[in-house]
């Protein structure tokens, strides 16, 4: 099995890595790109010690650049059974406090930088006819909130491309499963007060992981709610009048 981590410092994607290399009867070669690609490779070493690990520097930023970086990675190593898109950064009260220098870097990281990997990706997954691609959205999408409707929106994008993508796709035997965490206990997080409904990366792992050996084939259009109690709670909230959502969500 050979996995692509986009955003591999991310401690979802090491806690996935984790889980898919207990399951696997088969040895797996993971390419982990990111910026600080040491830190990277050693927290997988740690997680998954049998894998065979490949650090690949890659900024999500870097747009000219994804689809030479995701070519190479296809000719090099491929065919790639997994692309998983972990990419993101944190918005917590990012709000009306962000002026437009920070607001747009949110976009760039959140949403327009990954979504170009993801289209790049796209191009190659189709070549190859099949695989499996994850895309790491986020609760925030699905309505946002006046604390963090910067962090949210950008998240939104992100989670509607990558539903339109996996649509582009299903012809081509390429299925894109769309995760929705709740609040994640990690680095990214650390000192922050847990909201309601909080789990650990190895929690959001095991139903990405469930999600990808389900039995839904491409063009499945998976969406993963962790806890799975969110999709039908969020789904009663978006139905919500805004002057009581302000009041539900209040300056979480």
């Amino acid at each position: 099995m050979k996995v692509l981590l986009l955003g591999a410092g991310s401690d979802i994607a090491v806690a996935t890595v984790a889980a898919l290399a207990r399951q696997s009867t088969e040895p797996i070669t993971v390419i982990a790109a990111a910026r600080a690609v040491d830190e990277a490779v050693a927290a997988l070493a740690l997680a998954a010690p049998r894998a065979e690990l490949v650090g690949r520097h890659w900024d999500a930023l870097d747009v000219d650049g994804h689809s030479a970086f995701i070519g190479d990675v296809f000719d090099r190593y491929g065919p790639i059974d997994l692309v998983l898109c972990a990419v993101g950064r944190l918005g917590h009260h990012a709000g009306v406090s962000m002026g437009p220098a920070d607001v747009d870097l949110m976009i760039r990281s959140n949403f327009s930088g990954p979504a170009a990997a993801l289209a790049a990706v796209g191009t190659r997954m189709q070549r190859q006819r099949r695989g499996t691609i994850v895309v790491l959205s986020s609760v925030a999408a699905a309505r946002a909130r006046r604390s963090n409707y910067v962090y949210g929106s950008s998240k939104a994008g992100l989670d509607t491309f990558a539903q339109g993508l996996g649509d582009a796709l299903a012809a081509d035997g390429v299925r894109v499963i769309v995760v929705r965490p709740g609040f994640v206990r990690s680095k990214m997080t650390t000192g922050l007060d847990p909201a309601p409904f909080s789990r650990d990366p190895q929690t959001v792992a095991a139903s990405i992981v469930g999600a990808i050996d389900s039995t839904g084939g491409a063009g499945a259009g998976q969406i993963v709610w962790v806890p799975r109690l969110l999709g039908p709670l969020m789904g009663t909230l978006r139905l919500a009048p805004r002057s009581i959502w302000r009041r539900i969500a209040g300056d979480r």
